[in-house]
């Protein structure tokens, strides 16, 4: 492996397609990021758009990839988890798989109490017609432990303190790339059969 590493993170979980690229051969040590408004034309403009930060005759050159693993939505998470596991498999590099919940955590811990903050919180976002999906974390420093992954939360049970998902996917993208630079430097395995999406709820709504 290069001394400094190409790595790439993908972030699909919105109706915006975030993309970050660390690449080596850059003047700039500053990361190279980018969000499409793509939405549900993903599906046609995926490769498109990915090849526009770092062209395909490059792809093989990848040392490492990341990408945002849900919850969100169906179509939009499960493209870029699928191309980012591809990838990894075939060129045998790490993957880094995280929740976008777990992204966004340490941007809204800051939203909390002072009181509370420091302490577990949820971050939560609520379904029309499916109930709330949530998911649990506790921040030590800049590091996030999820305790729950984001799930559907059963009828009846209360969870607090809780604060609203909000996305931000520049940020989170960013962020998903850093992840996988400082998982790297620490020698994680980060194995691509591991990283798969999240789904709370049944696309096809209940079964």
């Amino acid at each position: 492996m290069s001394a400094t590493p190409l790595l790439m993170a993908l972030h699909s979980s919105t109706e915006r397609f975030g993309v970050a690229v660390h690449d080596p051969e850059s003047s700039s040590d500053i990361s190279n990021v980018e969000v499409f408004d793509d939405g549900r034309g993903l599906s046609n403009t995926l490769i498109t758009r990915v090849s526009a930060m770092l062209p395909r005759e490059r792809w093989k050159n990848l040392n490492g990839l990341a990408v945002a693993i849900g919850p969100g939505g169906f179509t939009g998470t499960r493209l870029s988890v699928v191309m980012a596991r591809t990838l990894a498999e075939q060129l045998d590099c790490p993957l880094l798989g995280i929740s976008s919940f777990a992204l966004m955590a340490p941007r809204l811990h800051n939203h909390l109490p002072e009181e509370q903050q420091g302490q577990p919180f949820w971050i939560a976002r609520e379904l029309p017609r499916r109930g709330l999906v949530a998911g649990c974390y506790c921040l030590d420093g800049d590091d996030v432990n999820e305790l729950e992954e984001p799930h559907l939360v059963a009828k009846g049970r209360s969870v607090s303190p809780i604060v609203e998902a909000a996305e931000d996917v520049r940020a989170d993208v960013g962020r998903l790339l850093e992840l996988l630079r400082r998982g790297q430097l620490a020698g994680q395995a980060m194995p691509w059969s591991e990283v798969l999406p999240i789904y709370p709820t049944s696309p096809v709504g209940q079964v």
